[in-house]
């Protein structure tokens, strides 16, 4: 991922995605109305999110096979962008809410369950801190990052459609938005602004690592 024409494609698919979420025609939709908009930037981040999290744990899977250090940083900085995706669906998802549900925050099981989520992948990042030998650190958290991984998949996608309480759309008897009314007008900008979200989750790791390169450069 050294050549520049992603990230380039990167901020074209943002600048899109934020321009055509904002300016073009929607569907008019009971309840929802103009805050269907929120589609191109709530429902994308957490697509990134879960692309970045699946790849760190395939980073962390790849360290405990070889023992190589890299392995590690890239598995722990593709958490830290998967983790700033997630709390930036949770704000969009949380302003969403206000318009449609009247507050901010009811938990709602697909809330509560994101959350908790998010609650485990900080645990694993201060587990992280608190250790100081490197290859102890890199062990014992690409074990939990596993974990985490293995407790994300039932708490987003399957306890919150084994309640009827949820408002949230694909859950508790709720129809997805594909399954009334995702069409065409959406998915011009949907899809672009999932790829944007996902590349700029790379684009953040790919600097951190050089950041990091430079820093342990720096103390050898």
């Amino acid at each position: 991922m050294k050549k520049k024409w992603w990230k380039i494609l990167c901020v074209a698919l943002l600048s899109y995605a934020l321009l055509g979420g904002l300016l073009f025609e929607v569907p008019r939709l009971g309840i929802l109305n103009e805050t269907i908009r929120n589609l191109h930037f709530h429902v994308p981040m957490w697509f990134g999110m879960i692309i970045l999290l699946t790849t760190s744990v395939v980073y962390s899977i790849k360290y405990l096979s070889s023992n190589d250090l890299a392995k590690d940083r890239m598995a722990v900085e593709f958490a830290n962008a998967g983790v700033l995706l997630g709390i930036l669906g949770i704000l969009t998802g949380a302003f969403w809410a206000n318009y449609t549900w009247g507050e901010p925050w009811s938990g709602d099981p697909k809330q509560n369950s994101a959350a908790i989520c998010l609650l485990i992948y900080f645990a694993y990042l201060i587990l992280r801190n608190s250790l100081e030998d490197q290859q102890q650190r890199a062990r014992i958290s690409s074990i939990y990052n596993i974990f985490a991984f293995a407790a994300m998949i039932p708490l987003l996608f399957i306890l919150p459609r084994m309640t009827d309480s949820s408002l949230h759309p694909g859950n508790g008897g709720n129809p997805g938005f594909n399954a009334y009314d995702m069409d065409s007008r959406l998915r011009l900008v949907f899809y672009p602004a999932v790829i944007g979200w996902t590349l700029l989750g790379i684009w953040l790791v790919s600097q951190r690592v050089r950041m990091r390169k430079i820093q342990t450069a720096l103390e050898d």
